[in-house]
């Protein structure tokens, strides 16, 4: 006998937190405590509102970049490597032996990649023929590739 369950449409913030909790507890019982920090690398424009920068946590010894925007009037400069390179800073120093990164954005993969990304993940033509790509860098495989190029 199948059971019918019901489909919505909508979900409710206390279902939401319901099943959030329920996945933290597992998780905590099976992995220990996340140790979750949040990290905020604000880019501010000439009035002093942000108009991009670099949202993510640190948690079970990685750095997961969730945003990442620059803006038009700092493209082109460096700007993404600039703020992966203090997140990634801040993250070693909280003890995280890493970092991962997704996006559909050619241009930022690219991005990514220059600063010592590598693509571990990927779903061909996602939508509107883009790729999605997820990216990881571990900290230990980068110094060992920086100590390698100056032996």
């Amino acid at each position: 006998m199948t059971t019918q369950l019901p489909l919505f449409d909508t979900v409710p913030e206390t279902a939401r937190d319901a099943i959030l909790a329920g996945i933290k507890a597992h998780n905590d019982t099976l992995l220990g405590p996340t140790g979750k920090r949040d990290l905020f690398v604000p880019l501010t424009a000439g009035d002093g509102t942000v108009d991009g920068g670099l949202v993510g946590y640190t948690g079970r010894g990685w750095l997961y970049v969730e945003l990442l925007f620059v803006p038009e009037r700092l493209r082109g400069r460096g700007t993404a490597g600039t703020l992966l390179a203090l997140a990634e800073e801040e993250a070693k120093a909280r003890g995280c032996i890493g970092a991962y990164i997704d996006t559909i954005n050619p241009v930022a993969c690219r991005a990514y990649e220059r600063a010592g990304y590598e693509v571990f993940g990927r779903i061909a033509n996602f939508t509107r023929g883009l790729d999605i790509y997820w990216l990881i860098k571990r900290f230990d495989e980068a110094l060992e590739s920086t100590s390698q190029a100056e032996a």
